[in-house]
């Protein structure tokens, strides 16, 4: 969908026939795991810290996500369990221990109020999300000068464009990564108060560049407020509410900014009780029935191959994003957009259907889809771009700066 999309912007840009589109399965299944195909100077980790996983509890299973130390210590703290040193076998010991003793929905509640993460495994339900959501911000001819996208021939359909980036982990950074691929100027903006891992931004900060600012210090705050007033798209990860304080929601945005393309990424959908709550797409597997999809021949809860959500939201993000650009070339108006890892998992188990794989082609064999780069977190292997149209551009843009090192400016 993301070849699609963009090709369609090269084709209404350049006045030029619609680029043809290729699809290379292994491309995509090697892109699905980029994260764990990713070498640095040779070496290799495990995706999941030690704690996050799935449980055995007094009625069911729970999983746990505890990646971010934040994250480890408020699991831990919710459950009575002190973080005293002890080496990671033994904490999963008293961990496993802890989680036997309680019901699965206690304990999601529970580590939920603790600003924790743990979510009850449960069976398929009946209830389905949208995929997408877009509906126009009022614009038309009204929309300010600057916001039309450059006229004439070009392979890279998203030249010229400026996006802000407020996302982390994967589904975000793979949407903005690939808009940096597809020629746009993306400068991701996180809190110096939340280091990201490092591997991550390695692997998902290709093309595109990272920088600090408090939004809560007013100096801060002016310079993103000034990176705002020319950008063409701002990409949202983190929960509503963690957004509002900041009068970041969609609505305001675009009154303030005319034309602004806002995309939006939750976790759990923009409606029902959930919809503020921290989510990953281990945890939305878990709760939606995937885990139990997926469960071994003993019973125990199982995953996808991959983080599915998480890649195949990202890239259904960057089209949604061309789309929307490309819509406003036409009438001049902004867009919300909208997407989830929910909406994602209930296209996947109830709007997909199963085809046989395509046999050749590098299928089975991610290293036939990878290459290696100098960086400044060392020498990179990882999975080349899996976009592939007629004209475009053969990997990702660039390799990735370090996290939050350069200048809050637009190049």
């Amino acid at each position: 969908m993301c070849s699609l999309a963009a090709a369609e912007l090269v084709a209404r840009r350049s006045g030029r026939r619609m680029p043809g589109v290729r699809v290379h399965e292994a491309a995509v299944g090697a892109a699905f795991v980029s994260e764990r195909q990713l070498r640095i100077d040779g070496r290799t980790w495990s995706p999941f810290a030690p704690l996050s996983s799935f449980w055995p509890t007094a009625d069911g299973w729970v999983r746990t996500h505890a990646n971010y130390p934040h994250h480890r210590a408020r699991l831990l703290s919710a459950l009575g369990i002190p973080d005293d040193g002890d080496d990671d076998g033994a904490l999963r010991e008293r961990l496993a221990e802890e989680l036997r003793a309680r019901p699965a929905r206690w304990v999601q509640e529970t580590v939920y109020e603790a600003g924790g993460l743990a979510v009850a495994v449960a069976e398929p339900g009946p209830e389905r999300w949208p995929l997408i959501e877009s509906r126009p911000v009022a614009g038309g001819e009204g929309a300010p000068a600057g916001r039309r996208l450059p006229e004439g021939a070009t392979s890279l359909p998203a030249h010229g464009v400026r996006v802000l980036d407020l996302t982390r982990v994967i589904a975000g950074p793979v949407a903005t990564r690939t808009l940096g691929l597809l020629g746009a100027d993306v400068l991701r903006v996180d809190s110096p108060l939340l280091p990201e891992d490092p591997k991550a931004h390695a692997d998902t900060g290709f093309g595109k560049r990272s920088t600090r600012l408090d939004l809560g210090d007013r100096a801060d705050r002016a310079v993103f407020d000034g990176l705002l007033d020319s950008a063409d798209a701002v990409v949202l990860g983190y929960r509503a509410d963690s957004l509002d304080r900041y009068g970041l929601t969609p609505d305001t945005l675009s009154a303030r900014h005319p034309g602004l393309i806002v995309a939006r990424l939750d976790a759990w959908g923009w409606t029902g009780p959930w919809r503020d709550r921290r989510g990953f797409d281990s945890l939305v597997q878990a709760a939606k029935g995937i885990a139990l999809i997926e469960r071994g021949a003993d019973g125990r809860p199982g995953v996808l191959p991959a983080q599915a959500l998480d890649h195949s939201t990202g890239y259904l993000l960057a089209a949604a994003v061309l789309r929307a650009l490309t819509e406003r070339q036409r009438d001049g108006a902004g867009r919300h957009l909208r997407l989830s890892l929910a909406g994602t998992a209930s296209w996947l188990m109830n709007d997909i259907r199963p085809e046989p794989g395509v046999e050749g082609d590098g299928v089975n064999d991610p290293e036939v889809w990878m290459a290696e780069t100098p960086s400044p977190y060392g020498r990179l292997r990882y999975v080349r771009s899996p976009v592939d149209y007629e004209g475009g551009p053969g990997d990702w843009a660039g390799p990735p700066s370090m996290w939050g090192t350069d200048p809050a400016r637009w190049l």
